[in-house]
């Protein structure tokens, strides 16, 4: 580890990313399904914009003119790597939206050793890590036609998530996250108890469901899948972007204003949850927003107490949402944030145990390798003691990890 002197605790981040690398799948599928599984093609780019929040890259044929890189190939997907899955070692001003290879990302992005090398240059000792290709829920596979190859594809992610992204090389300090074929409540039961057996306690999962064309929470759809998190400790991971709709005002906002209001599905989604009555009929259920930020949080609260005092008997929730909103906060809901000094300045209002911190490696927003002096400058007004439940104390009674904060089925010791 870092052995720079610091006070600052070591960071437990619930949200960093790993890039998959290109055999992920074609090392795990049955062979007759291997040809049509995601796989690896170097191809140039043909066009690629980014604008009202939607991502349209084209790919273009071996030869053409372009800049070449290397792209994730499904059915009819065309998903090229870009700058934007992988950008530390870059100034901010290189960081621009382009195909990339393999070798022209840090290989930290999709290599355990060279990722453990990154965490303590940056003063992290564990990581969470939400996927790449198969988008922060896995819509990728939702997505598809073949949902029985889908089906396969994500028990294959996830077996590599738990067996070598976070396997005994990573020594305990990579804590998984899986996740579940979201076209089927019931397969994504079993998934959840599939992975919990073998020790995750984490699983990703829609800010919306309904913009992906599935159930909202509000009815009994997800209830099986629910139920299995609610019974076996697993907490509910939501990325910004898990609806594969990113905030934005009109098709052609440019990436900036989405960027500015990142936070907003967080938002949506956690009035959704706090008024679906799902807490109450499933008490062991925790939710955590990655890269949502907290400052938004104290007005939420205190909004959605008012509606539930006063409009409650016209507002469809009297029947199932029992107790004030803001209580279910405290119990349910954690948000997540790498850089709110608003929100440090309201904790009181947001709530201490519902915070956690995050690096975001390897994102153009990664305050990598500067999270520990990030962390102290945002944090320098706070008892030391707040600051350690904020950077790990939290994330090691949520995600149960070792008091070291390690995942045990890492080989943690």
């Amino acid at each position: 580890m870092d052995t720079h002197e610091s006070t600052f605790p070591l960071i437990i981040s619930v949200d960093d990313h790993t890039v998959e690398p290109a055999d992920v799948w074609q090392d795990r599928l049955p062979g007759k399904y291997r040809e049509a599984g995601p796989r690896i093609v170097r191809a140039p780019v043909k066009e690629m914009t980014f604008l009202g929040g939607r991502f349209r890259p084209v790919m273009g044929e071996p030869g053409d003119d372009g800049p070449v890189g290397d792209w994730w190939v499904y059915e009819e997907l065309r998903r090229p790597l870009t700058r934007l899955d992988t950008a530390v070692g870059y100034s901010r001003d290189e960081i621009k939206l382009e195909v990339i290879t393999y070798e022209q990302m840090r290989p930290g992005s999709y290599d355990v050793p060279a990722r453990l090398a990154d965490m303590d240059v940056n003063h992290v000792q564990s990581a969470v890590c939400f996927p790449t290709f198969p988008r922060f829920c896995g819509q990728t596979f939702t997505e598809a036609k073949d949902h029985e190859l889908g089906l396969l594809c994500v028990r294959a992610y996830n077996d590599w998530m738990v067996e070598e992204w976070c396997g005994p090389s990573a020594r305990g300090r990579l804590i998984p996250l899986t996740l579940i074929p979201l076209w089927d409540a019931e397969l994504a039961a079993e998934e959840v108890r599939r992975n919990a057996a073998r020790g995750v306690r984490a699983v990703a999962f829609s800010e919306i469901p309904p913009y992906l064309g599935l159930p909202s929470i509000h009815g009994d759809g997800w209830d099986p899948f629910l139920r299995a998190c609610d019974e076996t400790g697993t907490v509910i991971a939501m990325h910004i972007g898990s609806s594969s709709r990113m905030p934005s005002t009109s098709a052609d906002a440019p990436p900036a204003v989405g960027s500015t209001i990142t936070f907003a599905n967080c938002c949506f989604s956690m009035v959704d949850w706090l008024m679906s009555g799902k807490f109450e009929q499933f008490p062991n259920l925790k939710v955590m927003y990655a890269e949502g930020q907290i400052g938004w949080i104290p007005y939420i609260k205190e909004r959605a107490d008012v509606v539930w005092e006063e409009n409650r008997a016209w507002g469809g929730v009297a029947d199932k949402v029992h107790r004030p909103p803001s209580e279910l906060f405290a119990e349910h809901v954690y948000g997540c944030f790498f850089d709110d000094a608003f929100g440090l300045r309201n904790l009181d209002a947001i709530g201490l145990d519902n915070v956690l911190y995050e690096t975001d490696y390897p994102h153009s927003d990664s305050t990598w390798p500067k999270s520990r002096e990030v962390g102290e400058a945002q944090m320098g007004h706070l008892e030391a003691d707040v600051v350690e439940r904020i950077v790990r104390r939290n994330a090691i009674e949520l995600l149960g990890l070792t008091d070291e904060g390690l995942w045990p089925g890492g080989g943690a010791r």
